[in-house]
């Protein structure tokens, strides 16, 4: 199954300065989001069987978007004053700002060649009176979702002055069955939850899948006759390769930024290291020789440095080194057993799980181990995995079993770098360990 059968984007508009209605303060909650007030796109009457439900779905989707990343409020659609189509063309500015919005989203449907839908959506600041974005999006009637979800991350990118994240995926495990005995399955969703697949059957075991940063494609462990083996699998094509067999327990493959290798832990000789391998030539290369156990290696973006969680120090603790192995240093430092980092795609954090006093956190802390915050704490969570614009989290939760080995769960859930944004998000089955993949192409 293609992802997008069809889709052209036209700029009507494109502004070179800098405009932001919203300043991001990643240590602070935004106490006031922006009122926007998201309007039904306009189609002709000629139409209207076969728009009237995409109109007014669309809407709804970049509503939603756009109030879950915490930063926005969209307006009652009863409150609108002015209704008319004329508005998409020039509103009537006052009458937005009598009801408080600050921004004003409008648009129109029209179907090209009976198959084809074209969008066209314009954002407008009521306050400074003028139009700051216009984009057509021609497509296929069917994608209209994907649609919605672009349209929100120019809204997002030109309020705020930096790039969204709603036309993505989540990759991850889907369980079911009791907690010594669970299915697991490789699940794919859009961000918000909708488009949701199973891609394997659950009969083999599945671990840590990950997105290729410039495929449409994942990289996953998964047992073959309780034999370790790492997969790559096409999303699109469902074309599934074997990229080796180990005779070791293989623990977290993740893809380099580039895409060209894979970078994972290997168990030899009861001993865990990092190694990478070259996708091109299968050719693996160790990366640590300590004797203590190295594992979840993470490139930055630039693929010059990797962090890794290692126990050498005689605790697990968070360390970062060269891309060749070189210059290993340990980086946390405030006490408690660190695991998972991960590098933001935007270079300047590393995410973690940190347990520490009977509880799980999910933090963050610069590169160089400084500055640490922990967003949320739990009875137990880990696995976070970076939303592609560096300002949003996906982690999985754990609930406990009673006496009786009832009443365990395992969920996802969402944060972002403020702490204050925090947001189960839903699944047809229990999930765990999310991967959040790039933006679409």
């Amino acid at each position: 199954m293609r992802i997008v059968k069809y889709l052209i984007v036209i700029s009507l508009l494109f502004i070179n300065s800098a405009f932001a209605l919203i300043e991001i303060d990643i240590t602070e909650g935004n106490r006031e989001p922006l009122p926007v007030a998201i309007t039904s796109f306009f189609y002709d009457e000629v139409d209207s069987i076969k728009l009237n439900e995409i109109s007014k779905n669309l809407s709804e989707v970049v509503s939603a978007d756009l109030e879950r990343c915490g930063l926005f409020a969209a307006i009652d659609k009863d409150a609108f004053i002015q209704k008319n189509p004329a508005m998409h063309l020039r509103p009537r500015f006052e009458d937005w700002r009598l009801i408080k919005a600050q921004a004003l989203v409008t648009g129109r449907l029209k179907l090209v060649d009976d198959d084809k839908l074209r969008v066209e959506f314009r954002l407008w600041d009521t306050l400074a009176e003028k139009e700051i974005e216009a984009l057509v999006l021609i497509t296929t009637t069917d994608n209209w979702r994907r649609i919605s979800h672009m349209i929100a991350d120019k809204v997002y990118e030109r309020l705020t002055g930096e790039g969204g994240y709603f036309d993505t995926r989540i990759l991850y495990v889907a369980e079911s069955g009791p907690k010594n005995k669970r299915i697991k399955k490789l699940s794919i969703m859009d961000q918000d939850g909708a488009n949701h697949r199973f891609l394997t059957s659950g009969k083999e075991l599945v671990l840590t899948p990950r997105f290729n940063p410039v495929k449409q494609e994942i990289t996953y462990l998964s047992y073959f006759k309780n034999l370790p083996r790492v997969y790559l699998l096409n999303i699109e094509t469902g074309n599934q390769e074997v990229v080796g067999d180990f005779p070791g327990m293989t623990f977290a493959p993740r893809f380099s930024p580039d895409g060209s290798k894979i970078i994972m832990s290997l168990a030899k000789d009861g001993n865990s290291d990092i190694y990478v391998m070259e996708l091109k030539s299968r050719v693996v290369t160790r990366l640590t020789t300590n004797s203590a156990i190295d594992t979840s290696p993470s490139y930055s973006p630039d693929g010059k440095k990797i962090t890794f969680n290692s126990d050498r120090g005689g605790s697990q603790q968070i360390y970062v080194m060269d891309n060749d192995g070189r210059n290993q240093k340990r980086i946390s430092s405030e006490g408690g057993n660190y695991a998972t980092p991960v590098w933001s795609p935007r270079g300047d954090l590393i995410a973690f799980t940190k347990n520490f006093k009977g509880s799980y956190a999910i933090g963050v802390m610069r590169t160089n181990g400084e500055g640490e915050r922990l967003l949320t704490e739990n009875w137990y969570q880990e696995a976070p995995s970076w939303s592609p614009n560096g300002r949003v989290l996906t982690f999985y939760r754990e609930t406990p079993t009673n006496e009786a080995g009832q009443g365990h769960s395992s969920t996802l859930w969402s944060i972002d770098l403020t702490g204050f944004n925090e947001r189960k998000i839903d699944t047809p089955e229990d999930g765990s360990d999310p991967s959040w993949s790039n933006l679409m192409q």
